[in-house]
This record gives structure tokens, C-alpha cells and sequence, in this order.
């Protein structure tokens, strides 16, 4: 292998736009071709990174065989990440997949199994581990006792070209499996501790997916700590703009929550910096005074310092980076990308039966 990671992205969304971009600003990248169906796109974002029309792909086998990249990176709907990313790990690369790793468990495992036998590192994108204000939610959270009380959601109202993405994302998997892998895998890092049995129920608001899909959801997971999480998710031009965005733990001790402290800091459930940003954590202690009144002041962490969503995709390829040159033991992230996962499907399988999920 050449001193620079020779790299093809497949998928020319929101994220593999961001992750393009990422592996030409880093060093230990060099991007060397983009894979995608739709031509103009793909010759438009070409032009933005710079590329010749020979680095421009329809097809992840010619590429593979033009370029003779080192890694992969998938971008794609998640119904083609297990197929993409088992295809390039045979061909000897390392894989970078956004989340989720695979529609099934079964397929996850498939996926874990096949890159510890072929030894090559799959990285999968929880972009909020790379988060700095994130990572210091969850040391927050582990400060508050035991049981805890986990409150997440993020509503998206779409229209447009976000609602025919959002459609298509539909074709394979629910808003609470797609984005609820992320919440649900800070609620494990939150509680450290093993899940037992998960409650979902969801409702289809439009006929423009098909009839045996929702676009909103939630869903109540128990731990055997004794702690609960709760998370919900919708997509679509119905869902409100009140309340889209909560982020909030209670402990016996207190809570802690990131909040918008200032009216202005307020963005839009369609922005996708929206879905990382944290503005401002809040800490609450319940200790009580002598009187009974609270002993302390709630504190605030200005934390509008933060990384924006492209400064967050490139922590992620560093780390990918990272991995591939110290030879870093991924067993831990890849068995919580599996864990989170079958969080999220059993959530999924309580919604189309109407009953609870044991774990």
C-alpha cells in the first residue's frame, strides 16, 4: 500500500458529498474516483472536486477495477450497504459505511465476521462520536447515578428534494431504524449496560410511501440497569417544527440537556447541521438545601464553538485513517454497530406486530 489511502465514495448524497470532501482536505487520502447512478449529478460534483471524467463511475465494479483503490466509502441507501461493502472487503479493501452497517443483524454479523477473516477495518459513520460536546454529554450523563432516564428525538419536516430523498430512504427502512441507530448508540454508551426488551409503535401519514411503511415512529427501550430510553422520529411535509429536536438525560442526581439558550441559535428541523448541533448543554442538580430549595444553579456550556457538519466528517475520516495505519482493534465499535443496530429492528418488528420485543 502507498503512503496515501487511495479512496472511491460511492453514494453522492448529503453525506458522500461531505465525505468527497473530507478525504481530499486530509493528507492520508487520496480520492480517486466517485461512483453514482444519477450522470449530471455525478458530473456536477466531479467538477466541484476536481475530477476527470475518468474518475467518474456508474458502476462500483469498473471502478474498482480503473482506480485500485485501497478503501471504500458507501454512501449509498442503506438496503446496499451489506451487498457493497461484503463486495469490496473480498476485493481486499478496507470499508467505511455510513450508518446503518446493513438492514439485518444477520447481515451486520455477515459484515463483522467477513472483515476480522480478511483482516481489514470497517469503520461505520456514528458521526456523533466524533463529536467533542456529544462525547461530553454522555461523560455528563455517566455522572448522574443509575437508573437513567434517556429523552431523544429528531423530527425532519421535508419537502422537495429532502421529502424524495427521505421517500427512497422509506423504500428500506423507517426514520427510528435509520436515524435511531445514532441515539440509541449514545443511550448504550450512556448506560453502559446490556438492553432487555424494546416497545415502538409508529403511524403512516402519507400515501406517497408504501403501505406497509411509516414515516413517524418511537420507541421505549429498557436496560437491565434498570435505565429507559425513549426516541422518536418522522419525516415528511406534515411533521411539526415544535419540538423536533430534544436531547436530555435524568439521573437521581440531576439531568443534563443540550438546549438552544438563545432564540437567534434556532435552526430549522430540514438544516442538516441542526442534526449535530448542540448550542448550549444545561446541568441541573437536584441536591436540595437545608430549606428545601435547590442548593444550586443550573450551569451552562456555551458550546457554539463546536464542529460544523463537514469539520465532524472529517474527525470521522481521521479516525477511519487512523484505523487503517496503527492497525487500531475496531471488535468494540463494530459489536456496538451490531448492538445499536438490533436495538433499532426490534423497535421495528414491535411497530408491525403491536407487541413487546424481548432481547
Amino acid at each position: 500500500m502507498s503512503n496515501k489511502i487511495k479512496i472511491i465514495v460511492i453514494g453522492y448524497g448529503n453525506m458522500g458529498s461531505s465525505h468527497a470532501r473530507a478525504y481530499q482536505q486530509l493528507d492520508g487520502f487520496e480520492l480517486v474516483g466517485i461512483v453514482g447512478r444519477n450522470r449530471q449529478r455525478l458530473s456536477t460534483a466531479a467538477e466541484k472536486l476536481s475530477l476527470s471524467p475518468k474518475q467518474q463511475f456508474d458502476n462500483f465494479d469498473t471502478a474498482l477495477k480503473a482506480t485500485k483503490p485501497d478503501a471504500l466509502s458507501i454512501c449509498t441507501y442503506p438496503d446496499t450497504h451489506a451487498d457493497f461493502a461484503a463486495k469490496a472487503i473480498n476485493a481486499g479493501l478496507h470499508v467505511f459505511v455510513e450508518k446503518p452497517i446493513a438492514q439485518t443483524v444477520a447481515q451486520a454479523k455477515k459484515i463483522v465476521h467477513l472483515a476480522k477473516q480478511k483482516n481489514k477495518k470497517v469503520v461505520v459513520g456514528y458521526i456523533l462520536r466524533h463529536h467533542p460536546v456529544w462525547v461530553k454529554f454522555i461523560e455528563l450523563a455517566r455522572t448522574l447515578g443509575k437508573p437513567l432516564v434517556m429523552r431523544m428525538n429528531l423530527n425532519q419536516q421535508s419537502s422537495s428534494d429532502q421529502w424524495t430523498c427521505h421517500k427512497n430512504l422509506l423504500d428500506s427502512m423507517s426514520p427510528i431504524v435509520d436515524c435511531g441507530v445514532h441515539y440509541v448508540d449514545v443511550m448504550c454508551q450512556m448506560t453502559r449496560s446490556k438492553p432487555v426488551s424494546v416497545h415502538a409503535i409508529g403511524a403512516r401519514l402519507t400515501d406517497e410511501i408504501k403501505k406497509d411503511m411509516y414515516n413517524y415512529g418511537h420507541l421505549h427501550v429498557l436496560f437491565d440497569d434498570g435505565s429507559v430510553g425513549w426516541y422518536e422520529a418522522g419525516w415528511g411535509p406534515m411533521i411539526s417544527e415544535t419540538a423536533f429536536f430534544i436531547k436530555d438525560v435524568i439521573g437521581p442526581k440531576g439531568s443534563v440537556s443540550i438546549v438552544h439558550s438563545i432564540p437567534s441559535r434556532k435552526t430549522r428541523s430540514d438544516d442538516i447541521d441542526s442534526h449535530t448541533k448542540t448550542n448550549c448543554l444545561q446541568i441541573h442538580s437536584a441536591r436540595l438545601d437545608s430549606n428545601g430549595s435547590f442548593a444550586n444553579k443550573d450551569t451552562f456550556i456555551d458550546t457554539t464553538d463546536e464542529p460544523d457538519h463537514q469539520q465532524l466528517c472529517n474527525r470521522e475520516q481521521r479516525f477511519f485513517l487512523k484505523a487503517i495505519k496503527e492497525n487500531i482493534d475496531l471488535t468494540e465499535h463494530l459489536r456496538d454497530a451490531v448492538n445499536s443496530l438490533r436495538i433499532v429492528l426490534a423497535a421495528d418488528e414491535s411497530v408491525r406486530t403491536g407487541r413487546l420485543v424481548t432481547l
